[in-house]
């Protein structure tokens, strides 16, 4: 096989003109690159589309690290962060670590392993407990969780309020006994619950907390629990669509009215949740914004990696919808 040497010595130039022709024709006189052109063909060369990429790579190639992509609002999040690298040229590798920690370190040492430019990904709670923005060698933007003093770029709803706006709507239309369903794994657990707890206490009320992993089977166990027990509640919150979507089956397994005999709420608004059927009140998610936001900060890290962290804050919209109209006080 003819080698790079080869067309550069048919040709009568350099090798580094011969490599500008094949990366950067349009930078190449037209005279000059036709004369390169015609010594590959001549040749059959064929540049080494592996080394050409392995040199290429950390200026190509972006991760994105999940913590559920069964979760819909991860999967709106991987969508927007695809649109931008695609329309900046850049590959995407997509992990899913199962709010797994160790998982997610190994995800980690798999970017570093293929030279990423930088990543962009939902830590768990332990995993970002012993995260150290030195430790890696490409930037990191977090979405959806991080501490308040990770110095990184960091793309977060302003999830204390939009748990206690949920949790005031409930209240504003009369139940008093709200348990709350939350995930066990991440930060953004830990501030809807204390946006529901702080809607309670301005009322008096006590709160009533399950923890639970965040899935459809775990939110299904207990809400089943909570309302097959001696201390019903008159409404439940759930604070991801998953632990919601469990939520609902249970309530239906249970033969239960929402509203009337139970008031229900929570996060994410999924297809489903329009449904006649459910008709579930939630706090929509800004999901799209999120992950395109996420996806510029990298771009703009990436081109001034000296420039003080950022943090980005969005809002969410509160839809309202029939199960969280009051409760049957006759029932």
């Amino acid at each position: 096989m003819s080698s790079i040497k080869d067309v550069a010595a048919r040709a009568g130039v350099s090798t580094t003109t011969v490599s500008r022709v094949l990366s950067q024709p349009q930078a190449v006189r037209p005279a000059l690159r036709a004369q390169v052109e015609q010594a590959i063909a001549e040749l059959g060369y064929r540049p080494n589309l592996a080394a050409r990429r392995l040199r290429q790579q950390r200026a190509s190639l972006l991760g994105l690290i999940v913590s559920d992509i069964r979760s819909p609002f991860f999967t709106d999040v991987g969508r927007a962060v695809e649109d931008v690298a695609y329309r900046h040229g850049l590959r995407l590798i997509l992990c899913n670590t199962d709010e797994d920690p160790d998982k997610e370190h190994s995800y980690l040492q798999l970017m570093a392993d293929e030279q990423a430019s930088g990543v962009i990904y939902s830590p768990t709670l332990e995993g970002l407990k012993r995260f150290r923005p030195a430790a890696w060698p490409f930037p990191v933007v977090m979405v959806d969780r991080a501490l308040p003093d990770t110095a990184v770029d960091r793309v977060l709803l302003d999830n204390r309020a939009a748990a206690q706006q949920l949790t005031a709507q409930l209240l504003a239309a009369g139940y008093r006994r709200i348990a709350l369903l939350v995930g066990t794994h991440s930060t953004t657990g830990q501030e809807r619950q204390a946006g529901y707890e702080a809607a309670l206490q301005a009322q008096g009320l006590a709160p009533q907390v399950l923890r639970v992993a965040p899935t459809r089977e775990a939110g299904a166990r207990a809400a089943a629990a909570l309302l097959a027990g001696p201390d019903r509640p008159d409404a439940l919150l759930a604070s991801n669509g998953l632990l919601l979507l469990g939520a609902v089956q249970a309530i239906q397994s249970a033969g239960l009215r929402t509203p009337g005999q139970i008031g229900l709420a929570g996060f994410d608004n999924n297809d489903w949740t329009a449904l006649p059927s459910v008709d579930v009140t939630v706090m929509a998610q800004p999901t799209y914004d999120i992950g395109r936001s996420a996806a510029e900060l990298m771009l703009q890290r990436i081109a001034d990696p000296q420039r003080p962290p950022r943090k980005v804050v969005l809002e969410g919209q509160l839809v309202l919808r029939g199960s969280s109209r009051g409760p049957d006080l006759s029932a």
